[in-house]
């Protein structure tokens, strides 16, 4: 029994390192990679604005609303050329894409700038998407400070020039519980990124962010 039980401390304990290492080092990494304002980041291709929860069609969350807020704001002030939304639209009933669309054209920004990810159920399927999908070589990724190391991480880890800035404009309800998830999903993504080297869950055809966001509607 006292070897079980010191086998099983052991196990907890190569656990508890595996979980803060894993955190220490993506938080240190992203980190080094993001700023602290709009008006400290550099100029890129694109702004890349990860997807977050919808209430109904047409009403973003307050977390994603801030997130467009950024990105109109990173897109005005000359610091992108382009907006990629990406975001969760599996299904006919969830569509956080077209929400994300119609949130920023509303606030001028012109559709042939607006690209549309259909497929970002994940920041890894996101960034991976961007890289092969959409052609982007050098990215602002705008996401809340919580996500933001790991986002950026990702990115990088998957060979674009990416930076993080973060869409933090106010207080979110549940964001511990966010932040505390975002612990085990950094574990994650060490795994996919150099481990298991997986794809995403869908490819496509190449749309290069160069071109018109217009062949991404629908």
């Amino acid at each position: 029994m006292r070897v079980a039980a010191l086998a099983g401390v052991a196990v907890v304990g190569a656990g508890a390192l595996i979980l803060v290492g894993a955190n220490l080092w993506i938080v240190w990494q992203g980190g080094r990679h993001s700023v602290s304002a709009v008006e400290a980041a550099p100029k890129a291709q694109v702004a890349i604005v990860l997807g977050a929860r919808v209430w109904s069609p047409g009403a973003p969350s307050p977390m994603l609303e801030d997130r467009l807020k950024t990105g109109i704001e990173l897109y005005k002030s000359g610091r992108v050329h382009k907006l990629l939304l990406s975001g969760d639209h599996g299904q006919k009933t969830y569509d956080e894409v077209n929400t994300m669309r119609e949130y920023v054209l509303a606030r001028g920004v012109p559709s042939q700038d607006v690209f549309m990810d259909h497929a970002g159920f994940s920041t890894y399927d996101s960034m991976y998407r961007a890289r092969d999908v959409f052609q982007v070589r050098d990215a602002l990724v705008v996401t809340q400070g919580f996500h933001l190391a790991r986002a950026v991480y990702t990115a990088r880890a998957l060979g674009l020039d990416a930076t993080g800035v973060p869409a933090d404009l106010r207080t979110y309800t549940n964001e511990t519980r966010f932040a505390l998830r975002d612990w085990v999903a950094r574990v994650k993504a060490l795994l996919q990124l150099h481990v298991l080297h997986s794809g995403p869950r869908f490819l496509g055809p190449v749309i290069p962010i160069g071109g018109d966001g217009r062949a991404t509607e629908g």
